[in-house]
């Protein structure tokens, strides 16, 4: 089966066409994205798993050519070896002793800033370093501004889902890239001398290769930066436009709940690529060795056949069936990281300092691949 998208409405909002691939059949091949796309959620929590056929090394791949060949590009057992390697910076031991309190005390910082304006944009002036400062921390770039982290990830993001092969959007990755190599040569030193639980530090030692690291660096940094600030202003959105949801998570404090919600409705990582190993038919569909084919976390988790009204944001909803962090072996790392930056620091702390928050625009949202607001504009209480 094939299906044609406008690839300009497909970025504003997915969901329609994937609505639609979804009922057509179990994969739909999508020319404009040269990938044939699984969508419904029972169908992606199982194949996800079937690594054999379902490649996650793709040496061709856009991720790799940009960022080099990190974890999320290999499979078994050198994958498993190289999680195990990152795993003693982002376990949640981790980030419950050490990085909590660095994210408590950053976002307070950005939070005092805000305090002397009346209005701000939840995306740019909140999400934004409160995401940045965290990642500076984490990854060990401490020379890296909040703003700078930022500007890299973002470029890398545009890259790795530069479908087009649009020249700009190479350009600006390459210089990302060539700026966190930078970042990285002035932190080695000092890190293996005085090592910490940074990322950079944890890999140095481990004895991982230059190339190694500067690799899984970029891939931390593409995953770390835009989904946790794209979830930070999206759940804060989504419980401004429903006063009653809001109502009920202040009153209950289960922020964990809301951000699950949101992850689900709006999923910052709404696709994951897979190689085809071998030729092979898989739910009905003749692939043959080296196709490209797209998980599609945003559709899975708004499949009909798992949730009810999923096109809603519903803080009542079970989210157990949800994917947002992927089902099979290669689940986010990041994943106890992002629950604790988004729903025990920053909701919290940002909902507690403006009880008074209101939308004072339409919230815009925008992409596929990773999605989220581009802007939400609040201001402190009524005009």
């Amino acid at each position: 089966m094939e299906y044609t998208i406008d690839l300009q409405k497909f970025y504003c909002d997915p969901y329609p066409d994937l609505a639609i691939i979804q009922s057509i059949a179990p994969v739909v091949y999508v020319p404009q994205l040269d990938a044939a796309l699984i969508t419904r959620r029972s169908d992606i929590f199982k194949q996800e798993k079937r690594v054999d056929l379902f490649s996650s090394c793709q040496p061709d791949g856009l991720m790799v050519q940009l960022m080099g060949e990190n974890m999320m590009r290999k499979d078994g057992a050198e994958h498993q070896e190289a999680r195990q390697k990152i795993f003693p910076s982002l376990s949640p031991r981790t980030v419950k002793q050490v990085w909590r309190a660095e994210f408590e005390r950053s976002t307070r910082v950005v939070i005092e800033g805000l305090k002397k304006k009346k209005a701000f944009d939840l995306v740019r002036d909140f999400a934004m370093p409160v995401s940045g400062a965290a990642l500076v921390a984490i990854t060990g770039l401490r020379q890296m501004t909040p703003g700078q982290m930022d500007k890299v990830s973002q470029a890398m993001i545009d890259g790795c889902s530069n479908y087009l092969g649009t020249p700009s959007v190479t350009q600006a990755c390459d210089v990302a890239t060539a700026d966190i190599d930078a970042h990285i040569a002035l932190m080695v030193p000092e890190l293996t001398d005085s090592p910490d639980t940074s990322v950079l530090s944890v890999l140095i030692q481990a004895g991982q290769s230059l190339a190694n690291i500067k690799a899984n660096i970029k891939l931390v940094i593409s995953g770390g930066q835009n989904e946790p600030r794209d979830a930070i202003a999206g759940t804060a959105a989504a419980l401004l436009m429903q006063r009653n949801a809001l109502a009920k998570v202040l009153h209950s404090g289960d922020w964990g709940q809301a951000f699950m919600e949101y992850a689900r409705w709006m999923s910052p990582i709404g696709m994951s690529p897979r190689r085809i190993s071998q030729d092979c038919i898989v739910l009905g569909h003749d692939f043959k060795k080296n196709d490209k084919v797209f998980f599609m976390f945003g559709a899975a988790n708004r499949d009909p056949a798992v949730f009810a009204t999923p096109e809603t944001y519903d803080i009542d909803r079970n989210t157990g069936p949800a994917i947002p962090f992927g089902s099979g072996p290669h689940f986010c790392a990041g994943a106890a990281v992002s629950r604790v930056l988004i729903a025990e620091v920053a909701l919290p702390q940002l909902f507690k300092a403006f009880p008074d928050l209101e939308l004072v625009d339409h919230v815009k949202w925008g992409g596929w691949a990773f999605r989220g607001p581009v802007s939400v504009k609040v201001s402190r209480g009524p005009s």
